[in-house]
């Protein structure tokens, strides 16, 4: 059954990036890219994505040559974006609902991947529509930045490991009960 995941790194006081939208803490961690929760394995899961604007331009700044993604990917924006050449991109606004429902029908049985940010995670997470999030935490802190999850949400903890310095955890998102 597909699962509509947020599968990010976080810092141990819970930003995702510091106040320059910079990820350096991110890559002087060590990691086993065969170990829990690695990369390779999640991907493999993956069939469609969605993420904040945020996000596609720091992919779009920091990518060496191409678009680093296979499967169909809906950028959330109220911002006049340039979409990468040749690839299955797609620029939508509005409530998360309705294009959940195309992502789902993209991804074809596998997992939709929300890449980023926290809020975005979040208005899934509002919504009713967010299964899991998967977070490896790394040993620093940044004392402010763009924040993991900026609200609340119930979680519940179904997996916990460790991959190089990272702490892996994977927590089941607690729907409220009618």
């Amino acid at each position: 059954m597909s699962r509509t995941q947020y599968y990010t790194a976080a810092t141990l006081d819970g930003f995702i990036a510091d106040p320059d939208n910079s990820l350096e803490w991110l890559f002087t961690r060590k990691r086993d890219e065969r170990g829990p929760m690695n990369y390779r394995d999640f991907i493999a899961e993956v069939g469609a994505l969605a993420m904040g604007s945020t996000t596609y331009e720091w992919i779009l700044d920091h990518e060496s040559s191409k678009w680093p993604y296979e499967q169909p990917c809906w950028v959330f924006t109220h911002r006049r974006l340039t979409v990468v050449p040749n690839t299955q991109i797609e620029l939508v606004s509005g409530a998360v609902a309705p294009v959940h429902e195309e992502l789902v029908r993209a991804a074809e049985g596998k997992n939709v991947w929300i890449v980023g940010g926290g809020d975005l995670a979040g208005q899934f997470a509002d919504a009713g529509l967010l299964d899991e999030v998967l977070v490896t935490i790394a040993p620093v802190t940044l004392g402010a930045g763009a924040p993991l999850l900026p609200r609340r949400i119930e979680l519940n903890l179904d997996e916990v490991g460790r991959n190089g310095d990272f702490v892996c955890a994977r927590f089941g998102v607690v729907r409220e009960t009618q």
